[in-house]
């Protein structure tokens, strides 16, 4: 399953494949493979998360102001915060829960779009707000590291 299909399909070099193993309501483990910078994501449930052999960490940042977020919701303008629409879920939360960003939200998003995703930024010290509550509709997502979430949530409290 391709994370990024127009991407892919308009020859845009930022697409992934994503897969995740959830029995039980719980996601155990996921996987995100980004073939153009042949970088490998993957974890498993509390035994951490990790790019290609090289453990991961959500950034410390802690200002706002310093932060970049992402967010595939076109057009829409949140006041204050550095954006970014990459056309990738997966590869925005494996970001993420590398560092790379510092926070990810969507709304009525496919779970096996950001299933993996989300284990990943758990495991690699993040906050994946009603985690517990992944199911496969359309879910709502919003994710960060846990010295910003407060301020990031408190930005996105109407959305």
């Amino acid at each position: 399953p391709i994370d990024g299909t127009t991407n892919f399909l308009h020859g845009i070099p930022h697409f992934a494949i994503s897969i995740a193993l959830k029995s039980k309501d719980e996601i155990l483990s996921g996987l995100i493979f980004d073939p153009i910078k042949d970088e490998i994501f993957f974890a498993e449930k509390e035994k951490g998360a990790y790019m290609n052999n090289q453990r991961l960490r959500v950034s410390k940042k802690n200002s706002l102001n310093e932060c970049l977020f992402s967010s595939n919701h076109e057009g829409v303008k949140f006041s204050n915060l550095n954006m970014r629409c990459s056309g990738s879920a997966a590869l925005d939360l494996a970001y993420v829960a590398s560092g790379r960003l510092d926070g990810y939200f969507q709304n009525k998003i496919n779970l096996w779009d950001v299933a993996a995703g989300a284990l990943l930024v758990k495991e690699a010290g993040g906050i994946v707000n009603n985690y517990d509550k992944f199911d496969i509709n359309k879910i709502d997502i919003k994710a960060s590291s846990a010295a910003i979430n407060d301020k990031m949530m408190e930005k996105l409290k109407n959305f």
